[in-house]
C-alpha cells in the first residue's frame, strides 16, 4: 500500500480541485493518481511536472515508439510498478513488439529488430546504470539519432527518473491491482 493516500475530493483546497482536474482529466471526477496525488500536496509543482510530461510526450523530437520505450526502460530501471502499468499499453500502441516488452519485464535485454530500439536501450541502461554515457555511446547515439533527439532522450530520462524515485520512495503500486513487475536480479 502506497505510503501516502491520495486526497480526497471533498478534503481538497480549491487550488487543488483546479490542479487535479486539469491533470485528471474532465471524464474522471476522483483524486489524480501515481506520482500526481502525491504532487497535489504541492498544487503548483504538480501543474508544472503534469505540463512536463505533456510536453514531453507531445513535443520532444522522439518517436512515440522510442519514447514509450524510454519510459518502460526507466521503470524497470527503478521497478516503478505504477510506471510500467500505466505506460505498458501505450508501448504496445505505439508499435513495440509484445516480445521486447516482455523481456523489458523480466529484466532482460531484448532481442531488438530495430537498431533505434537496441540503441536508445544502450542510452537508457548505460546513463542510469553507470550514472554516465560514455563518449561512444553518445557518438552512436547522435549518429543514428541526431543531437536534438539525443537531448530530448536524456530528458525524457530524467522526467520519468523523478517520477520513478517518487513512485518507489513511496510505494506506490500497480494501479487498479495491476500486475507487478518482478524483483530484477542483482
Amino acid at each position: 500500500m502506497a505510503r501516502i493516500q491520495p486526497i480526497p475530493t471533498d478534503a481538497m483546497t480549491p487550488e487543488q480541485i483546479r490542479v487535479n482536474r486539469k491533470i485528471a482529466g474532465p471524464r474522471y471526477s476522483g483524486p489524480a493518481r501515481g506520482p500526481f496525488a502525491v504532487w497535489l500536496r504541492t498544487p503548483e509543482f504538480a501543474e508544472i511536472a503534469s505540463d512536463f510530461g505533456l510536453y514531453l510526450r507531445t513535443r520532444t523530437t522522439l518517436p512515440r515508439r522510442l519514447l514509450e520505450l524510454t519510459v518502460l526502460i526507466t521503470a524497470r530501471q527503478w521497478t516503478a510498478h505504477y510506471e510500467w502499468a500505466a505506460h505498458e499499453a501505450f508501448a504496445r500502441e505505439a508499435g513495440l513488439a509484445p516480445a521486447v516488452i516482455e523481456d523489458l519485464r523480466a529484466g532482460r535485454r531484448p532481442g531488438f529488430d530495430a537498431a533505434d530500439e537496441a540503441l536508445v536501450y544502450d542510452v537508457a541502461t548505460e546513463i542510469q546504470e553507470r550514472k554516465g554515457l560514455g563518449d561512444a555511446t553518445y557518438q552512436r547515439a547522435t549518429d543514428l539519432l541526431g543531437e536534438q533527439t539525443v537531448i530530448d532522450l536524456l530528458t525524457v530520462i530524467g522526467y520519468y527518473t523523478l517520477l520513478a524515485v517518487v513512485l518507489t520512495g513511496l510505494d506506490v503500486g500497480a494501479p487498479d491491482g495491476g500486475k507487478p513487475l518482478p524483483p530484477l536480479e542483482k
